[in-house]
């Protein structure tokens, strides 16, 4: 919506202002959120959760155990919606509540930028759907400057953070096993399950390689952990699981923690704004409470923002007052800065001593069963930093797609295209490289002045750009799964196309961090080595939005163990009467 158009009108909205006075409001149920919930309200602390979207009912919202036939066009949506480039993101049995577009809800590209912005708007966020790698940072990850010159070092060191990774692992259930390897630091692990029979002809070809290949490290439990039972090996991660087998902030944090009777939940709450006094403290919190379409504010004393990485920065920078006109916390001006992603690049073939093999479920955990973490850690490379790959292969259950290019390449309908899908499936497998973004100038995300959602609300405008740092690292990608793929005695199709076509576009692996950074210097960093905002006592950021960096590992069990430092410190600053 632009702002000439029709735009934000403050008094559209009647005003509501709530007369409880809350210990913490927090803004967002994912990862962060939900931790922050839970530590606050089992430390006996009260606690108001705020969610943009609607309350999440498991055994209704999921569709784990749900077959194709089962529903309409076999899941392809209205009117065969996939058949025509219009279905459902990520599938219909996904477990998500939002999308790559929300309806009145836009975002802005800056003119010669690609980023896509994918958000989830429910209890619990996109924890409810994403794909449970939970890997630990590693030391040198914490201190990037400090080792080869570039970027810059946290305010935290691995041994600041190392025992909330123990404390996270712990709750959540972590599986994984004790390899010693510097890049993939150990942690706090439940029983890993067996690799799958692609997934055992893969490390075969990775040792000979040299590169290790080792069980994955998931959020999903193998054993019976605070009440919640271990995992029947469904394989159905991605749809939501209703006995809470893996993890998610919803039914692992949010729900238990509202049971102690110390939590409110309020959904479909879209923030706003943050509110001050003359002191420069948030006193309230603005939000459009989206069914009545009226503008609220809850009071409170203290306030952790965990919208997610760029959600946050919206809000941040869309506070705005006397004394901080550019935005609240924004007293260095990097609110919205220092933006990234993880890296993307994928590659497949068939393999052919995979033809012919016996048919069985090996569903297995949701995701690959087996990794590579980064092995040339303390090596020279054309590139700084490094990536983890990926797996991927087996009999998964067929879905609509899944044949998609068989029946290209076959000439024929009827048995003769039965028998080639039989004898395809299976026999591919591909890899994924996830790799660390250096943080630069040209990457940052801002409000555009000519654009507001359907709620009045300013929108982000995003800029991005790779640098030659992530083009050469994705051409190492290729080499690398493609000697892979040919030790294993595939052939990779060779393409030539520049590494730009390559690379992933921008905010595609959904790993955008660092918008609001932590630090020792508050004319560069909004944060404190806490999370808390150097201008605002009581304002604390506890999603990924605080990370300095982004290393080659998924952000989620660093955002938990960050988030459960944050609220500890919290707690005893409260208790202190120093917030």
């Amino acid at each position: 919506m632009e702002i000439g158009c029709g735009g934000y009108n403050r008094f559209m909205f009647q005003i509501t202002r709530s007369a409880p006075v809350y210990d913490v409001v927090i803004i967002g149920s994912g990862a962060g959120g939900g931790t922050v919930t839970k530590v606050l309200a089992d430390l006996g602390i009260s606690v108001a959760l705020l969610e943009a979207g609607p309350m999440l009912h498991p055994e209704k919202d999921f569709k784990m155990l749900m077959w194709p036939y089962q529903v309409p066009h076999r899941g392809s949506g209205d009117g065969g919606a996939s058949y025509f480039g219009r279905g459902r993101t990520f599938g219909f049995f996904s477990a998500h509540a939002g999308g790559w577009q929300l309806e009145g809800e836009p975002y802005t590209v800056a003119e010669g930028s690609k980023f896509n912005w994918f958000r989830s708007r429910i209890v619990g966020g996109r924890t409810n759907h994403y794909g449970r790698i939970s890997l630990r940072y590693a030391d040198y990850d914490l201190k990037p400057y400090s080792r080869d010159g570039i970027g810059t070092d946290w305010p935290i060191s691995y041994e600041d953070i190392a025992p909330y990774y123990d404390k996270a692992e712990s709750f959540i259930g972590v599986t994984g096993s004790k390899e010693g390897i510097r890049s993939a630091p150990d942690g706090v692990f439940q029983k890993c399950p067996p690799p799958r029979v692609h997934e055992v002809l893969i490390k075969k070809a990775a040792d000979k390689l040299g590169i290790p290949c080792i069980p994955n490290r998931l959020a999903v439990i193998t054993q019976e952990t605070n009440g919640r039972p271990a995992c029947h090996y469904c394989g159905q991660c991605g749809r939501g699981c209703i006995p809470a087998s893996n993890y998610s902030s919803s039914q692992v944090q949010v729900f238990p923690a509202m049971q102690t009777g110390k939590v409110t939940l309020i959904t479909d709450a879209m923030a706003r704004e943050l509110i001050t006094n003359d002191e420069g403290k948030v006193t309230a919190v603005s939000y459009i409470d989206k069914k009545t379409r009226t503008e609220k504010q809850i009071k409170c004393r203290t306030v952790v923002v965990a919208a997610s990485c760029c959600e946050s920065t919206r809000l941040l920078l869309n506070s705005k007052g006397k004394g901080h006109e550019n935005g609240l916390a924004n007293s260095s001006g990097t609110v919205g800065q220092y933006l990234t992603d993880n890296t993307g690049f994928s590659l497949g073939a068939r393999i052919p001593a995979l033809e012919g093999m016996p048919r069985f479920n090996e569903d297995g955990m949701g995701g690959a069963h087996l990794y590579m973490p980064w092995w040339l850690w303390d090596k020279k490379t054309d590139f700084p930093r490094g990536y983890h790959v990926e797996l991927g292969g087996g009999y998964g259950m067929p879905g609509i797609g899944s044949f998609a290019g068989v029946c290209a390449q076959h000439e024929g309908y009827g048995d003769s295209l039965k028998k080639a899908i039989y004898e395809d499936f299976g026999t591919h497998v591909g890899f994924s490289g996830r790799g660390e973004m250096i943080p630069n100038k040209d990457t940052y995300c801002e409000i555009d002045p000519n654009v507001v959602d359907k709620y009045g609300i300013p929108v982000l405008k995003f800029h991005f750009k790779w640098t030659d740092a992530e083009y050469k690292q994705v051409e190492h990608m290729e080499k690398t799964f493609t000697d892979l793929i040919e030790t294993m005695g595939g052939t990779v199709v060779k393409r030539n196309r520049p590494v730009e076509d390559k690379i992933s576009v921008g905010g595609d692996i959904i790993h955008e961090v660092g918008a609001i950074r932590m630090g020792n210097d508050p004319k560069s960093a909004p944060l404190n080595k806490y999370c808390q905002a150097n201008d605002v006592k009581n304002l604390f950021v506890a999603d990924a939005a605080p990370f300095v960096t982004n290393p080659d590992k998924n952000p989620t069990l660093t955002i938990v163990a960050l988030a459960w430092r944050t609220a500890e410190y919290l707690a005893e600053e409260m208790r202190k009467g120093n917030v």
